[in-house]
């Protein structure tokens, strides 16, 4: 295997490199292929250098979970997340991020990142062999556009984020709206406005109270005393029954 870390080759134009992935499902051992992926399909992949390292987890992964209808309706068959992990690392991570909207695809070996030119070694921090950070857009087996990110020191994430993606496939279907909420642990009604939010592909900040904020500070704000409450560009919504007021 080859780990090339600098002048990767942009393979737009392509097919994707033919590759069976082994895979744990419900305690069987399955496998997917890349001819079953994306034949006859649109299907966007991005890849990370590891499951539960901190980018991937906290921004890479879950935007493109929150952005998956926006990406449906925009012609995307699935959504493919690749990783040079064993299968059972991926499953726990999946289940650890409850990211029910992406597809979790092993490549323990390295086989489909090799092909692809994108093995990269990463002896220095202990992962050995493992993935450039990128994203790509694949119809019919064939890669359209490819994300790859820079390379420079550390883990740099600018061009493989879901947004950009998104942009690319349909300009006008990017985000613009601000959403900022008020939150506190273990609360059913911010749990159901965080839901309402994702279901319609909103990104947002969230502020929880006794972590980031106090609940004076929040009652300046707001001038309420319950959460959650939403702001959207600048606008006061309420709690979770008007925001489901606002969406409707």
């Amino acid at each position: 295997m080859s780990t090339q870390n600098v002048n990767f080759e942009n393979k737009e134009g392509q097919k994707v490199p033919s590759v069976t992935f082994p895979m744990r499902v419900n305690d069987d051992w399955v496998k997917r292929d890349t001819q079953e992926i994306f034949a006859g399909k649109t299907v966007v992949v991005f890849s990370l250098p590891g499951a539960f390292t901190p980018t991937c987890s906290s921004s890479h992964l879950p935007r493109y979970n929150e952005l998956a209808s926006k990406f449906a309706e925009n012609g995307v068959d699935e959504i493919i997340c690749v990783s040079v992990n064993d299968t059972f690392v991926m499953n726990a991570w999946a289940a650890d991020q409850d990211a029910e909207n992406i597809s979790f695809i092993p490549d323990g070996n390295g086989d489909f990142t090799d092909g692809m030119g994108l093995l990269v070694a990463k002896n220095e921090i202990g992962f050995g062999k493992r993935s450039r950070r990128y994203s790509m857009l694949v119809k019919d087996g064939v890669i359209e556009k490819m994300f790859i990110e820079p390379d420079l020191p550390g883990d740099p994430f600018e061009v493989s984020d879901a947004d950009t993606m998104l942009a690319y496939i349909n300009p006008e279907a990017v985000q613009t709206t601000k959403v900022s909420l008020f939150t506190k642990p273990g609360c059913p009604h911010c749990a159901r406005a965080k839901d309402l939010l994702i279901k319609q592909g909103l990104a947002y900040e969230e502020l929880t109270l006794g972590d980031e904020i106090s609940i004076s500070a929040m009652r300046a704000i707001t001038n309420a005393d319950t959460v959650p409450q939403i702001f959207i560009d600048g606008k006061h919504i309420g709690g979770a029954d008007e925001l489901a007021k606002y969406f409707a």
